[in-house]
């Protein structure tokens, strides 16, 4: 079937997070304004109906009426969508019982940091990165060890020199990696992969990979599981039909652990237990989804394309590359001359579009920056992009 993904559907005066924060917004400080109007593009969740095999699932579920305690033990078919999808989308094979179930990709990091390390030990991040690496880190009493990856006109890579240096400091002993990388767009290559597991397992480090976003990628880009450079007995993986599905609310996460030993060790700390939807929206999303995700994707590729022509040629002081990966733009307004106080006065007071800053990922390289989620209709983009433009009309940028 033919999906639409360019129907508004108004999210306003729902239990959207992102349509309807205003308050819980302003009292973190992330924007002074927020009403009807506001155009909200500030955090990863998407504006299209999900997929129509995993909405009937649901409707499935709901026609039956009762919503009690539920679990995936005597449900084959739970794990092996979960298998038959990395299998057949990404060339990963693993046995069923390495699929755990965890309530939230949020949660499971933090229940990794728990199992595989102790408290005041290292944890490897690398800046700009999605910011609950970092609460994880903190919430749990354990010391952010960051390694910058390095910029180079928009295209970011890993410091390897300054990790192999980190990873080898006494009582480090994480690396979470975000793979895409969240705010950047980037897509790891199997040798930046390799080279990076080597140097956790030469340094006895665990290797944590956050693979949300690994459906999203660009036409021609090949997405590569770090569980495939990495050995079993170093490293964890972590997945979602969250965003690949828009099934965040959902809460239907997976710890894939092939090493027995480092699995008995994150079972003893989880504590999850999925709901009748989630079990039936990811056996649905992971069998049936295929064709949804194929034209999401096309979709998305067009509005990237059209956005980062937009500010080329209407934003001239931005820098922004297209992403590999992900469907978030990384955009650097540095060379407009503004301080990051008058940038964000201009977008999200004047042209009453809500980001999100950019020292969220990054609270010392990162006040330049902003990121911005594209998975709306493309008609909500461009009102976006249009409101910022007028508001910068007056920029040429430096030369």
């Amino acid at each position: 079937m033919k999906y639409d993904f360019d129907t508004v559907i108004d999210r306003h005066h729902t239990s959207s997070i992102k349509w309807c924060p205003g308050n819980m917004l302003r009292e973190m400080g992330l924007t002074e304004r927020f009403d009807d109007e506001t155009l909200a593009l500030f955090t990863a969740d998407m504006d299209f109906r999900c997929a129509r095999p995993v909405i009937d699932a649901m409707e499935k579920v709901a026609e039956h009426g009762i919503f009690g305690y539920s679990g995936i033990k005597g449900m084959p078919e739970y794990n092996q969508a979960v298998c038959r999808w990395f299998r057949d989308r990404h060339g990963w094979s693993f046995d069923e019982e390495a699929v755990l179930f965890v309530n939230g990709t949020v949660k499971a990091l933090e229940l990794a940091v728990r199992a595989y390390t102790k408290k005041g030990d290292g944890i490897i991040i690398t800046r700009p990165v999605y910011g609950p690496f970092t609460g994880a880190i903190e919430k749990t009493q354990r010391r952010v060890v960051n390694s910058d990856l390095n910029n180079r006109d928009g295209y970011y890579t890993m410091d390897f020199e300054d990790i192999e240096r980190k990873a080898g400091e006494q009582d480090v002993s994480m690396f979470i990696l975000c793979n895409p990388h969240n705010p950047t767009g980037r897509v790891w290559t199997y040798e930046e992969l390799k080279r990076l597991a080597e140097i956790c397992e030469r340094n006895h480090v665990l290797l944590l990979s956050d693979e949300v976003h690994c459906d999203l990628v660009r036409k021609g880009v090949r997405f590569v599981p770090a569980a495939k450079a990495g050995k079993p007995g170093n490293t964890v993986v972590l997945t979602a039909i969250n965003k690949t599905f828009n099934c965040a609310g959902l809460a239907c996460s997976h710890a894939v652990i092939t090493d027995a030993g480092l699995r008995e060790k994150f079972k003893a700390v989880n504590d999850s237990m999925p709901n009748p939807f989630g079990i039936e929206a990811v056996i649905a999303a992971y069998t049936k989804g295929d064709e949804w995700l194929k034209q999401l994707n096309e979709y998305l590729d067009g509005t990237i394309d059209w956005a980062v022509g937009y500010i080329h040629e209407k934003l001239p002081g931005v820098k922004v590359r297209k992403p590999e990966g992900t469907y978030v733009l990384w955009m650097d307004f540095k060379d407009t001359g503004l301080t990051p106080e008058e940038v964000h006065d201009r977008i999200y007071n004047k042209a009453n579009v809500c980001l999100e800053p950019g020292e969220m990922f990054d609270p010392v390289h990162g006040r330049s920056f902003e990121r911005i989620c594209i998975p709306s209709p493309r008609s909500v983009i461009r009102e976006a992009f249009y409101r910022i433009g007028e508001q910068f009309r007056d920029v040429r940028g430096e030369m």
